[in-house]
């Protein structure tokens, strides 16, 4: 703090102390005529308890009449007015505010003037709130898209179905595109409200203790039919390790990884699981793919809602955007950690450590 600043408020205080001290004088005379009026001589700690009540009475009617003051009020109200119409903007849903006013009411002593946390933290606010708006806003707009695209599908393969003179195999291949679209929607729904759940935080984790191989083997079991389509070579190699966690949460999270590897990964490809207890007593799964890979722009969003590599949102591999996006969200309830590497068509690996 420079000199001119601290003389600033000394002067300051020593005017408060001092208006104080008439106030108190005030009220003394007043007290002194009123009992020689009424002729009482109250007891020492009573009149001083009287006086000190009255002494701060007259100084916040004092203070108040003050602020009354034309040339006070308007003065309060040209540095007010600034900070009242931005939490109106907020209110209103406009978070683009500007505080700048005060930048040059505070100069150097920002930090030190008792509103600059005040505007610090409505400035903060409104950028927090902004930033949430425009997720909410991309949000509905990933959600309408994923809608429409099923929707106009349906819409579209219904009204030709209207047709009296379609084959008995047309009729049947436009039905399948109806049931596969509608299943597709059910899905969305599905992954949306899981989600939701999720991000929620009140999710009661049904943790108990079960063989981690075995789940993940019957997963890979289940997804045979996939991978032995494109006759991929399944390079499996679990230890009997055990983990304490919710079976059915984590379902979703293996389920979600071996089906996008095998989704990737070209006719005749590999895709390795491994699973095994680290040193520092931490169980770590690895699923590795000779698939196409990624490029790292495409690693930095594979955990966002809706996002997908294939900016033409090409339906020919499936899929909406959500499943990674719960497969992160189950993990960090979890404590774990995923950690994910890649390159642009040498495949994928995806490392889960559960404690």
């Amino acid at each position: 703090m420079n000199l001119p600043e601290m003389i600033k408020r000394i002067g300051a205080t020593l005017a408060v102390i001092i208006f104080l001290f008439l106030c108190w004088s005030l009220a003394y005379w007043l007290t002194s005529q009123f009992y020689n009026k009424v002729n009482i001589n109250p007891h020492e700690f009573i009149s001083q308890l009287i006086n000190s009540f009255l002494g701060f009475f007259i100084f916040g009617c004092c203070i108040s009449i003050m602020t009354k003051i034309p040339w006070v009020k308007s003065r309060q109200n040209k540095f007010l007015y600034p900070m009242i119409q931005a939490m109106k903007m907020i209110a209103e849903g406009n978070f683009n505010i500007d505080l700048s006013f005060y930048g040059n009411q505070f100069r150097k002593k920002k930090n030190d003037h008792p509103y600059y946390q005040i505007i610090n933290s409505i400035s903060d606010m409104a950028e927090k709130l902004g930033e949430m708006e425009e997720m909410r806003q991309e949000f509905i707009s990933n959600v309408s898209h994923e809608i429409q695209s099923p929707l106009t599908s349906i819409s579209g393969f219904a009204h030709t179905l209207k047709d009296e003179d379609l084959s008995p195999e047309e009729r049947k291949h436009y039905l399948q595109i109806i049931e596969m679209e509608s299943i597709r929607l059910s899905k969305l729904s599905e992954n949306l409200l899981k989600l939701t759940s999720l991000e929620s935080g009140h999710v009661p984790l049904e943790q108990k203790r079960y063989r981690l191989d075995h789940q993940l083997r019957r997963i890979i079991l289940a997804n045979e039919p996939q991978w032995t389509e494109k006759e991929i070579h399944m390079d499996i190699s679990l230890e009997n390790v055990t983990v304490t966690a919710d079976e059915d949460m984590m379902d979703q999270v293996w389920t979600n990884l071996i089906h996008n590897s095998i989704k990737f990964t070209q006719k005749r490809g590999t895709i390795k699981v491994e699973a095994f207890e680290s040193n520092e007593d931490r169980l770590i799964v690895k699923i590795r793919d000779t698939g196409i890979g990624m490029e790292n722009e495409t690693m930095i969003h594979i955990f966002e809602r809706f996002y997908k590599a294939d900016r033409s949102r090409n339906r020919n591999v499936g899929g909406n955007g959500l499943g990674l996006s719960i497969v992160k969200k189950i993990i960090d309830l979890h404590k774990g950690q995923i950690q994910v590497q890649s390159e642009f068509g040498k495949g994928t690996k995806i490392t889960v450590t559960l404690r």
